[in-house]
Formats: C-alpha cells, structure tokens, sequence
C-alpha cells in the first residue's frame, strides 16, 4: 500500500479550499467576489478568512472604497506552498 501523506486539515474545509482554489488563480479578490463565487454567508467566510490569514496562507486587506469597507484578499507564498502540497498529496490518493 502506498505511503500517504496527510492532508492539511485547514485547506479540507470545502469552503477554505474553494476559497484558496480562487485566490490561486487571481492576483487578488474583494470579499464580495469570494462570497459571490463560494456561495457563502457572510459571517462564515468572514471566519474561514480570518483561520486562513492567521495560518498565513492569505493575506487580509481592510480599506476603504469612497465610504464603504473594502476588504481584499490575496494568496501568500507559504498559501501557494500549501494549496499545491495539498492538491499533490490528494493526486497521491486518486492515483493509488
């Protein structure tokens, strides 16, 4: 049987995956756009966030747009790392 690696509990959240899967392919996201596209509330995203940033695989930008927050959202190095670790080790489990 083959040797199989653990998956990062923190990216198997469907929802934190789905987030990471987008970030991976845009420079950046407002948290409208992450919401809109995840199909999550905004209290959960919000703390599926806040988890991700604090594992430091996004990165959390509050500003402001005219009056309004404005809260972006982009991937960091150690979050590319992870995602593509995550997705190789979960490869390793299809294949075998």
């Amino acid at each position: 049987m083959a040797d199989f690696k653990t998956l990062d509990p923190l990216l198997h959240s469907q929802l934190r995956l789905a987030v990471m899967s987008l970030l991976i392919s845009v420079k950046s996201a407002e948290f409208v756009f992450i919401k809109e596209k995840t199909g999550a509330t905004a209290g959960n995203l919000s703390v599926q966030l806040d988890k991700l940033s604090k594992a430091d695989y996004i990165l959390v930008e509050k500003s402001f747009k005219g009056k309004k927050p404005l809260t972006t959202c982009s991937i960091t190095k150690s979050g590319i790392t992870a995602f593509e670790a995550y997705v190789n080790n979960l490869k390793q489990y299809i294949t075998h």
